[in-house]
């Protein structure tokens, strides 16, 4: 998947795309600049939770704003 994105990317005028993490196929990372591209097996898309990580707990975050 990571490679076919890269030709995809390289098509549409994006040539420096650096890929990481292929030798283990856990996680892997294309970089192409103002593009970034992660690839999960299931199972660690559901261990790291990433919607959880960049969601707002809006009661947390209303109790950490300092009113003049």
């Amino acid at each position: 998947m990571a490679e076919l994105l890269r030709e995809e990317l390289k098509k549409n005028g994006l040539k420096n795309v650096h890929i990481e993490g292929i030798p283990q196929c856990d996680w892997v990372l294309l970089d192409a600049g103002d593009v970034i591209v992660h690839l999960f097996r299931p199972e660690i898309r559901a261990f790291y939770n990433l919607e959880k990580m960049w969601s707002i707990d809006i009661d947390a975050e209303s109790h950490h704003i300092s009113h003049p």
